[in-house]
């Protein structure tokens, strides 16, 4: 049995980490720490659990007692967190935020079990993908490392407004979210640099070299994507759409024998030979991947679950991996039929 402890635990990727956990055949959750509410039952933040557990929050941290952690902390406060703090060396690290996802001065492995299973498997210490990152990369990784990808990447993705926090702001209240739509932070999006990161690790070496010059006025060396991502006026899921521009027109059949192979041992993600919509994944780990080519052109559609394969499914996923259970245990959840 995996003992779990959570930091974070009130906002809305505690919440449904907690809802996993609490399923997980092989995982216990010891402590589930918010400071703001501690001492309340988890039911009464997370009103959906009511029934389901008796579990309350706290504002110890007994690392001692615990296998893993999971950090379900907004950006920033990780790095800062383990300044002020110190988690015993045998102790596990699942840091949801973006601290760590970028290679540095740090041993935190970047999970994406689509690409990084192996070093999953061996590590301490593991930053989660975000969940506009999780979804492009999904998109694009089969012609990545094919070496198709050139820098005529073009990406647009909406996301639901859970993918904002649960902190109230203007643009995730739900009289300016209903019925309206919105872009923001064209071309700067945070998630970019791991999404560049992870495709230029998978670019055979043999591949063309890119450079490209960035709007804020440096040069990007490899792979780059233009992406402009949108607030929809649905609570959560991620629809995105990839146009990218080969150097020669591409047969389609062959295109397609690319994503099925390089998805045909994966635990969650699935090729689809229909069209896709979003209804499919929402409540689910799965990601869900179409195809269809236009001359030069390769169109992807790809699509997850914020919270889920963009958050705390994929977080469950990589704690099963590291601890060697079913990849896919405490994650049978179902999409709805309409």
């Amino acid at each position: 049995m995996v003992k779990v402890g959570i930091l974070g635990a009130a906002g809305y990727t505690g919440g449904e980490l907690i809802r996993l956990l609490i399923n997980h055949p092989q995982a216990e959750i010891v402590f589930a720490n918010s400071e703001s509410n501690a001492g309340n039952k988890v039911y009464d933040v997370h009103e959906g659990l009511m029934g389901d557990t008796e579990l309350e929050f706290t504002s110890e941290m007994p690392f001692d007692q615990v296998d893993v952690v999971f950090f379900c902390f907004g950006h920033g406060k990780s790095e800062a967190f383990l300044k002020e703090h110190s988690i015993p060396a045998n102790v596990k690290i699942i840091d949801m935020a973006q601290d760590f996802r970028i290679k540095g001065d740090h041993d935190y492995v970047y999970g994406l079990p689509e690409t990084h299973k192996e070093e999953i498997t061996k590590c301490q210490h593991l930053a989660n993908p975000g969940c506009f990152a999780t979804c492009i990369q999904l998109g694009l990784l089969p012609l990545a490392k094919a070496g198709l990808l050139t820098k005529d990447i073009a990406v647009n993705a909406i996301t639901g407004s859970t993918g904002a926090g649960q902190k109230p702001s203007a643009t995730t209240h739900f009289s300016w979210r209903d019925n309206n739509f919105s872009v923001y932070k064209l071309f700067t999006h945070q998630h970019l640099h791991e999404i560049c990161q992870t495709l230029n690790e998978l670019k055979p070496a043999e591949a063309p070299h890119v450079v490209d010059t960035l709007d804020e006025g440096y040069e990007a060396e490899g792979i780059t994507v233009d992406f402009i991502p949108y607030r929809g006026d649905f609570p959560r899921g991620i629809f995105c759409t990839e146009v990218v521009t080969l150097s020669e027109a591409p047969k389609g059949e062959e295109i397609v024998a690319l994503y099925k192979d390089f998805y045909k041992d994966a635990a969650f993600t699935h090729y689809s030979d229909k069209a896709l919509d979003l209804k499919q994944v929402v409540n689910t780990n799965k990601a869900l991947v179409h195809v269809e080519v236009f001359g030069r052109k390769v169109v992807i559609t790809s699509m997850i679950d914020n919270l889920l394969k963009g958050a705390v499914g994929q977080a469950v996923q990589n704690m099963n991996i590291m601890f060697g259970l079913d990849e896919k245990a405490g994650l049978n959840l179902k999409a709805s039929a309409f």
